[in-house]
């Protein structure tokens, strides 16, 4: 979640799981499978509450977590399901509403949006190693501290 680490020093970050998007018990995906992440689609909040604890817990989720309640009250305000992504502004005014995903999700747009509004952040490019294995000693692994101490 580099855009979170990027500006939640700027700007407050809300995930709102809303409901199951591919349910065991109703559109099952083979990623969900791959991914192990099957879920019954909820009955109940703290059906909810479990499924978003697990998520939040197994994938270090840094990001504030809300749960929708069972009427579905934030999803059928902000049209959240599947996926959506809002900016909120200090007013309460929606200044930017991203399309349904996962096909029109486009986390981009919040970044240009927020790096208009606070600056761009920028990090380094990794550079790739260049180094060049010494050719007098093929396939020597280096020598680290406790095996340069050995051969001495």
């Amino acid at each position: 979640m580099q855009i979170f680490n990027d500006y939640n020093n700027h700007a407050d970050f809300l995930t709102i799981y809303v409901r199951e998007a591919h349910p065991t018990d109703e559109w099952q995906m083979k990623s969900n499978v791959k991914e192990d992440v099957c879920y019954a689609q909820p009955k109940n909040l703290a059906d909810r509450l479990t499924i978003a604890n697990d998520f939040t817990k197994r994938f270090k989720y840094p990001v504030p977590f809300g749960v929708d309640d069972m009427n579905n009250a934030a999803n059928d305000a902000y049209a959240a399901w599947p996926e959506r992504l809002y900016i909120i502004d200090e007013s309460g005014k929606i200044a930017y509403r991203g399309g349904l995903g996962p096909f029109n999700y486009y986390p981009k747009e919040v970044r240009a949006w927020l790096a208009a509004r606070y600056g761009e952040v920028k990090h380094p490019e990794s550079k790739p190693d260049t180094s060049k294995p010494d050719a007098s000693k093929p396939n020597t692994p280096p020598q680290t501290k406790t095996d340069a101490a050995k051969s001495s």
